[in-house]
This record gives structure tokens, C-alpha cells and sequence, in this order.
């Protein structure tokens, strides 16, 4: 009896949990994902795809980098990880925009800053809906701790 109703109770969690989530959430959710999957394998063709034309970073260096230059960093091996981990903490929606807040674990390797170090990086994006498309506009990052 113990059983059945603790296996009740975790489908039900379960079940309000994935209908909790708007339609929008999970599509900035996986949206989220894959930009840090492309970066990993510096997909750039899919890293366009997602990237808002003028979308623009704060980077975990202090700078603020564009498009052409973030490009640039992962054509001459200065954005290079071997492991990439991204956990979404939040995500908010406001009219046709959606920011996500979380933390990264990266292994920069070659020529990126901190190689062959673990970094622990806190970011926020901000999302922009236009023309029924969500594209990610600005990139804000920390590092945290390198060890």
C-alpha cells in the first residue's frame, strides 16, 4: 500500500511538473541547450541560427563581444572546451521575451583561457520572440570558481 501510493505521488509530481511548463518555456529550454551543445561543437551554421543578428556578450574576461568576434574566438581555438554542462535555474518570461539564469561547467582546452581547468560560470541570456522565432539576444557571464 506504502508502495502504490509513494508511486502515485511521483507520477503526479512528475506529471504537474512537465505540464507546468509552457509550450514557451520548454521551447527556450531546449533552445538554451542546444546553443551551449553548439558551442561545445562549435557549430557555428546552428550558433547563427540562434543568435539574434546583433546579439552581443558580456564575457567571463570583461569584454564585450559581438558576433564577428565570438565567431572569430571559436574559428582560431580561443572558445574550445572538451566538456560543457549547462544547468537552467529559471527561466522568466516578460511580453515576448524570456531570460534564462543558470550555471555552466566547462574543461577549456587549447587555446582558451583556463585550459585544461574546470570553470564554474554563472550566466543570464535574454531571449527575444520576433516574427513567431526565439532568438538569443544577449549573453552575460561570470566566472564563479577555477579549479
Amino acid at each position: 500500500m506504502k508502495r502504490a501510493v509513494l508511486i502515485l505521488t511521483l507520477f503526479t509530481l512528475t506529471v504537474q511538473f512537465s505540464f507546468g511548463q509552457s509550450k514557451d518555456e520548454i521551447e527556450i529550454r531546449r533552445l538554451d541547450q542546444l546553443e551551449s551543445t553548439s558551442i561545445y561543437k562549435a557549430d557555428t551554421a546552428t550558433l547563427l541560427k540562434l543568435w539574434a543578428k546583433d546579439f552581443v556578450v558580456n564575457n567571463p574576461y570583461g569584454e564585450i563581444v559581438t558576433v564577428p568576434q565570438i565567431l572569430s574566438f571559436i574559428r582560431s581555438g580561443q572558445i574550445d572546451y572538451s566538456t560543457v554542462e549547462r544547468v537552467i535555474e529559471r527561466v522568466t518570461f516578460t511580453q515576448n521575451i524570456a531570460i534564462t539564469m543558470g550555471h555552466e561547467v566547462v574543461t577549456p582546452q587549447n587555446l582558451t583561457n583556463n585550459a585544461g581547468k574546470i570553470v564554474t560560470r554563472r550566466y543570464t541570456h535574454i531571449w527575444i520572440k520576433t516574427k513567431g522565432k526565439w532568438r538569443l539576444t544577449a549573453r552575460q557571464a561570470t566566472i564563479y570558481t577555477v579549479k
